[in-house]
């Protein structure tokens, strides 16, 4: 059990707790909302580093839709809510169980999505 306290950023403390690997990652922080968003999620569904990205609780299900045919189902995912706040969670799983349990719990707060590097 690993509990990490943010300074100015939740990257640093989403990655560290996720539990993917974290010993080389990429940023991309908000996706841009309309054009180039599906193309940046395919570049990145080709990486092999760890994806560190930021999403708001009003658009948390559209992005896990939209990963699902373009990362695969399977791929692992930790989605981390309001860190260090009272109401800081953690979900561990695949991108298909994520956008299960965000369907039946309405996403509230602000999220870093950690997202594992395809395997080569």
């Amino acid at each position: 059990h690993v509990k990490c306290l943010p300074g100015p950023t939740a990257l640093i403390p989403a990655l560290v707790q996720s539990g993917i690997p974290c010993e080389r990652f990429i940023f991309e922080g908000f996706l841009p909302p309309k054009k180039g968003r599906k193309g940046r999620l395919e570049e990145m569904s080709l990486e092999s580093k760890t994806i560190v990205l930021y999403e708001s609780p009003h658009k948390l299900l559209k992005l896990l839709y939209q990963m699902i045919p373009i990362f695969g189902s399977q791929r692992k995912i930790v989605v981390v809510r309001e860190i260090s706040k009272l109401y800081e969670s953690t979900f561990r799983g695949t991108i298909q169980e994520a956008k299960v349990f965000f369907e039946e719990n309405i996403p509230k707060g602000e999220f870093v999505l950690v997202v594992e590097g395809i395997k080569k």
